[in-house]
């Protein structure tokens, strides 16, 4: 059979699909059948599959009606030759992340037909795990992990592979995928936990032994005790070759003893390979990120890395430190050293060390960051980073100054120039933020912000003036402000709102974001951050509406909004604390936001009549587990905000006590 021949096979019943009538993550699936037919061009099939993962799957969270019409002709062309391994790989792994979504989420996010169009699929993926390319078995192992409806047959077909496959990172998938579905087996379940039990034993290989523990883990396998399997990890850390597997992954396993973790990964922390070095330093942060009693345990042998030989540790060891902010410390002397290139030849390695030694507070970063303003090469983004995970990208150069106002005088002369010369909207924004989050410590840049206004980043110097107060809004020509008011700048839906709201408190007129405010007073997000309260007495016509929104959610901005106004219109504290205190009681064992620090921190400004938040107060101060989300550069510095917020606010209550 020739190859168009086949292809043709391939797509046949593609046009018989009203194409137009499916959606995927670009709207109308017009664009699929063109696509599914470029994967049998060679050159055009990479950019087809890259395409058709874009815009049938995108990042996730529902499986469209495109993915469902789409499948069969996916797993065609997975299963053809003819089509490159690459492209193959891809589908499968489309194919996969489909399946995935359709397990995972709720069934009013998945279009109909998709469950019996995954159950006609997987007997057409099953020749797969006999392709010869591993890629290609490797990624067909990872969608039949989510063939729950055909468990057994899958598992017994993964194990047949597993018998003669000698690829490891194909046996691993088996080992990884075998107890997922090992929960959705009936016969083939208990063969498979023997198998997998087996495979824990020490005659096996140490990444082998590992994945067998998390399969067992993921089979929930009454036979395994949970003691037993930790032992088995703890063999596997204590000989220091986890064969592959990555050390937080396998530290993760050891279960509920924070001790035997912090151990094992100390001790790796001086493991004679940089790699294992590095994946320590990894697990130390996951650690430090979930449990205040890590940093004295783990913090020391972090700073150890400090002089580690693999720029790249280095790195990595300084941002752990200044993730942990003052508890670093103990290790400035170490850490202002390295922000020359004397003391640290990695120029990467240099900025995260000068952000770590801001994030202690030692006046020592003024000077150096003084420098990287007027420098040529500044070293931190202009933007900011929000993502889970240990990436090491850029710092942010807003969030690196913005606590710095106490290092004002040093910093304002080359921050002052850097402003005056920006050429984009992302200097300009980035700038200002950090002269907003300032304050009056900024006044001296007034001129710079003033000219900032007439440019795409007036917003942001507005945000920036007001935060300075009275010594600007004596400096601003309010017929300027009004005509910006009038015309704000373009490609920024939310300018409008922004500027009245900054216009007013630098003028006192609140009238423009009044009447910018009101319509939208009821939806989600439309209640602006202390608007209604700036209005003091003046605000008593609206007091009956803030009630109704005051209770109309139970956690999130809503309350802390709607209350704050409140409180500073009426001064009644009693009315608003238990609405602020109950949307923040849920967080108490975990899952704290920034709604929640902040209404931590109204509760202080509140004082002596926020008493009723006492208990959940000292619940955050005394848990050891972080109650802020883990896993993250953000979760110690939101951690230390909580508490720094309970503490102020227990302090403010006991006052009137």
């Amino acid at each position: 059979m020739t190859g168009s021949t086949r292809a043709r096979d391939a797509l046949d019943g593609l046009d018989d699909i009203d194409w137009a009538s499916h959606e995927h993550a670009y709207g109308s699936a017009a664009d699929v059948p063109g696509l599914l037919r470029a994967l049998y061009r060679p050159a055009d099939a990479d950019d087809a599959a890259a395409t058709l993962s874009m815009n049938v799957h995108h990042q996730g969270g529902w499986v469209s009606s495109a993915a469902v019409a789409a499948l069969p002709f996916l797993v065609r062309a997975a299963v053809d030759p003819a089509v490159a391994s690459p492209v193959r790989i891809e589908l499968v792994d489309l194919v996969a992340s489909i399946a995935a979504e359709g397990n995972r989420v709720a069934p009013r996010w998945i279009a109909p037909g998709w469950a019996e169009a995954w159950d006609r699929a997987v007997p057409d993926l099953l020749p797969l795990l006999h392709d010869p390319e591993p890629g290609v078995r490797r990624a067909t192992v990872g969608a039949l992990g989510e063939a729950h409806g055909r468990a057994d047959a899958t598992l017994a077909a993964l194990w047949t592979l597993h018998a003669r496959e000698t690829v490891p990172e194909v046996l691993g998938a088996i080992v990884a995928e075998a107890g997922a579905l090992a929960v959705h087996a009936d016969r083939e379940r208990e063969p498979t936990l023997a198998r997998l039990r087996g495979l824990t034993a020490p005659d096996a290989g140490p990444g082998e032994r590992l994945r067998a523990v998390a399969a067992l883990w993921a089979a929930d396998d009454p036979g395994a005790a949970e003691g037993d399997l930790a032992r088995v990890v703890g063999e596997v850390l204590a000989g220091g070759d986890l064969g592959g597997y990555r050390v937080a992954r396998a530290v993760a396993l050891l279960g509920g003893d924070p001790a035997e973790r912090e151990g094992h990964v100390a001790r790796l922390l001086g493991h004679p390979a940089a790699p294992t070095r590095r994946e320590a330093l990894e697990a130390a942060a996951g650690e430090l990120s979930r449990r205040r009693s890590a940093v004295p345990a783990l913090l020391p042998a972090v700073a150890d890395l400090l002089d580690d030989p693999e720029p790249d540790n280095r790195l990595f060891a300084a941002r752990v430190l200044g993730m942990c902010g003052t508890a670093a410390l103990p290790w400035a002397d170490r850490l202002a050293a390295m922000t020359d290139d004397e003391g640290e030849p990695h120029l990467p390695a240099q900025d995260h060390a000068l952000w770590a030694l801001s994030r202690t507070g030692d006046p020592r970063c003024a000077a150096p960051l003084a420098r990287r303003l007027g420098g040529e090469r500044l070293g931190f983004s202009y933007l900011s980073v929000h993502s889970c995970g240990w990436w090491t990208h850029e710092l942010s150069l807003s969030e690196t100054l913005g606590p710095l106002a106490a290092h004002a005088e040093v910093l304002l002369p080359p921050l002052r120039a850097t402003l005056g010369g920006a050429g984009t909207l992302e200097e300009r924004r980035a700038l200002c933020q950090v002269l907003e989050a300032w304050g009056p410590a900024a006044a001296p840049a007034i001129p710079e912000l003033l000219a900032t206004l007439e440019t795409d980043g007036a917003v942001w110097a507005l945000d920036a003036l007001a935060a300075i107060g009275p010594e600007a809004a004596a400096a601003v020509d309010p017929a300027r402000l009004r005509a910006l008011l009038d015309a704000p700048p373009g490609d920024q839906p939310f300018a409008p709102r922004s500027l009245a709201l900054a216009y007013g408190r630098l003028t006192g007129d609140l009238e423009p974001a009044l009447a910018l405010q009101l319509p939208q007073l009821r939806e989600p997000y439309g209640l602006k951050p202390s608007l209604f309260g700036e209005l003091g007495a003046d605000g008593a016509p609206y007091v009956g509406g803030l009630r109704e929104l005051l209770h109309q959610y139970d956690t999130g901005w809503q309350p802390l909004r709607a209350g704050e106004a409140l409180w500073r219109i009426t001064g009644r504290a009693k009315e608003v604390v238990p609405a602020l205190v109950a949307a923040i009681e849920p967080y108490a064992r975990g899952g704290v936001t920034r709604a929640v620090i902040e209404t931590v921190r109204l509760l202080g400004a509140i004082g002596p009549a926020a008493s009723p938040a006492v208990p959940v107060l000292r619940a955050f101060l005394d848990a050891d587990e972080r109650p802020v989300e883990h896993g993250s550069w953000r979760s110690v510095p939101e951690d230390d905000e909580l508490c720094a917020a309970a503490r102020a606010a227990l302090h403010a209550v006991s006052e009137g006590c």
